[in-house]
This record gives structure tokens, C-alpha cells and sequence, in this order.
């Protein structure tokens, strides 16, 4: 009887254990509004790269929602990429003129926040002559730490 008890009290406290970390982990509604700020952000500051009349400052205020040891990872164009390594392409993309405004908007067409990370379904919206189209839906990861962008994964 006392090995009975000895185990359900076990069994007991393993169950609660796991249901308070379970608990722990879940993200709340002001955590997935902050995350959500930080995309919106993000691809506000991108748009605002895009254009024919970008500056460095541009860049550098996308750049702040990075952390340190941030990673862009997009295999279709080269696979991984640092902080540094990705902010130097940006630069020599406007300084090449590869930044020309085609890009009128980003539409987010579906989001899905989690803890410390949010999928985004995305279509860029291109000027191709006198008319604006939408392009294809592609897909993006964001993987955060301490209220910055640590990591983004494109799946297109």
C-alpha cells in the first residue's frame, strides 16, 4: 500500500511539474502583440529600403532588430548568411541601384505567432510598368531573443 501511495504521489508530481511548464511556456496576448510589432516593423523599414531614394540610415534602422549573433538563412540564394554578411549585401544592393522601387508594398497575407517565433505568409507587390501585381505567396520564419530578431528563414 505505501509503495502504491509513494507512486501516485510521484506520478502526481510529475504531472504537475509538467503541466506548470507547459504553462510557463505559453505564450501570452501582450508577448505575441509585441513579436507582431517587431515583423510589421520590419517590413515597414524593408519597404522603406526598397525605394529609389534609400539611404544607409535605412538600412541601419532595419539592422537595430537584429541582434548580434542574428542569421538570415534562404537557401534558394545562397543559403546562410551573418548580420555582417547580409548588411553588406543590403548596402551593395542600394549602392548598385538594385533598390529602384518595383516593390510598392509587402501584404501579409497570413501570421502565425508562437512562442519566440512567428511563420509570415507574404506577397511582394511589384510596379511592372504602368500596373502593380502581386507576386507569389512565400513564406518566412522569424525566431526571436530578448525582444529582437535572432533569426529569419525564408521557405521560398
Amino acid at each position: 500500500m505505501r509503495n502504491t501511495l509513494e507512486r501516485s504521489g510521484i506520478i502526481l508530481l510529475l504531472l504537475l511539474g509538467t503541466v506548470s511548464k507547459i504553462n510557463a511556456q505559453e505564450a501570452n496576448q501582450a508577448h505575441k502583440d509585441s513579436l507582431n510589432s517587431i515583423v510589421t516593423k520590419y517590413y515597414e523599414l524593408n519597404l522603406e529600403v526598397f525605394q529609389v531614394n534609400s539611404k544607409v540610415e535605412d538600412i541601419d534602422n532595419l539592422f537595430r532588430l537584429f541582434t548580434a549573433d542574428f542569421t538570415y538563412i534562404h537557401p534558394k540564394y545562397g543559403g546562410t548568411y551573418s548580420r555582417e554578411d547580409l548588411y553588406n549585401g543590403y548596402k551593395r544592393n542600394q549602392q548598385n541601384g538594385g533598390y529602384n522601387g518595383t516593390i510598392a508594398d509587402i501584404k501579409i497575407v497570413n501570421k502565425i505567432i508562437g512562442l519566440n517565433a512567428v511563420v509570415i505568409e507574404k506577397k511582394f507587390v511589384e510596379k511592372k510598368g504602368n500596373e502593380i501585381k502581386e507576386g507569389n505567396a512565400e513564406m518566412t520564419l522569424f525566431e526571436f531573443k530578448n525582444g529582437k530578431i535572432s533569426r529569419i528563414f525564408e521557405y521560398w
